[in-house]
């Protein structure tokens, strides 16, 4: 009888977190933050609050970073991750930031406004509501990239800023992130006078952030090897570094539109990783 009155209560548990996937996948952002104008460039954050979120709060946070090989791409690729973690507590956002079809810029531009975007956030945590030394960042293969480096290298940093106040995530979340841009890496060509300081895989230390990684074992632009050899490095560090593979699948089988199951295993191991870190409070049940 207990074993049935267990698996109940799975079954009701997850029909009640896919509902709740379902509720945010369609969410529009609540509101747009102004984070940094170049000439005449605004760039954005679209941004999901929780239910009754006060300014008075002090709400961990995420930034993602959308995929688009660093020439194109829209913020509206994780607003479904954004609407999810917004529903359990955090400020989610997802960003824009230059890229080479909008803006004529290079893979250097696009890892600044990362860490523009992460330093406006902690500067502005106070009157935001956010938690400074709780905020997180995320992205999907350039995007991931973005994230990655704002983790790791210490270059591309906009001098016009207050520098005092850190870029670097307290987490990561990656999707079939670009981690090598060495060569024989990732997007080398594009890189090559300054790859050594843009390349994540080449930049780790015991300060990066804890990081999750989800990577399908047949992506056409990211090997799983790299990411293999991605933990190993982070293990060496001393960090943490959650790896998780998913055999067959192909760049990009995360998304919402796959309709394949991935998107919600995904969003589902994203939320365990971040509960573990307190960014998030434990389900309920739990």
């Amino acid at each position: 009888m207990k074993k049935c009155h267990l698996v109940s209560g799975l079954i009701a548990f997850f029909w009640i977190f896919q509902s709740s996937v379902c509720a945010a996948q369609w969410r529009q952002p609540d509101a747009q933050w102004l984070y940094k104008t170049v000439n005449a460039t605004e760039l954005k954050l679209h941004v999901y609050t929780p239910e009754g979120h006060h300014t008075s709060d002090k709400r961990p946070a995420v930034i993602f970073f959308f995929g688009g090989g660093w020439n194109n791409g829209s913020p509206g690729q994780h607003y479904s991750q954004c609407a999810h973690l917004a529903s359990r507590g955090m400020v989610a956002m997802s960003a824009e930031y230059r890229v080479k079809s909008r803006n004529q810029t290079t893979p250097k531009e696009c890892v600044e406004d990362g860490k523009s975007a992460i330093r406006w956030v902690r500067a502005h945590a106070a009157e935001l509501g956010i938690d400074p030394n709780r905020i997180a960042a995320g992205g999907a293969s350039a995007g991931g990239h973005v994230a990655a480096a704002a983790g790791t290298v210490n270059s591309f940093d906009a001098t016009s800023e207050d520098l005092s106040v850190s870029s670097r995530p307290d987490a990561l979340v990656l999707f079939n992130p670009v981690f090598d841009n060495g060569p024989g890496g990732f997007g080398h060509s594009r890189v090559k006078a300054y790859w050594q300081d843009i390349s994540p895989i080449h930049n780790i230390s015991e300060s990066a952030p804890p990081t999750i990684v989800f990577l399908g074992t047949k992506d056409e632009y990211i090997g799983a090897e790299v990411a293999v050899r991605y933990k190993e490095l982070m293990d060496q560090s001393g960090v943490r570094c959650d790896l998780h593979l998913y055999p067959g699948q192909a760049h990009g089988f995360f998304n919402p539109d796959r309709k394949n199951g991935y998107f919600e295993k995904t969003l589902e191991t994203m939320d365990d990783f971040l509960t573990s870190l307190d960014f998030l409070d434990p389900k309920s049940g739990e």
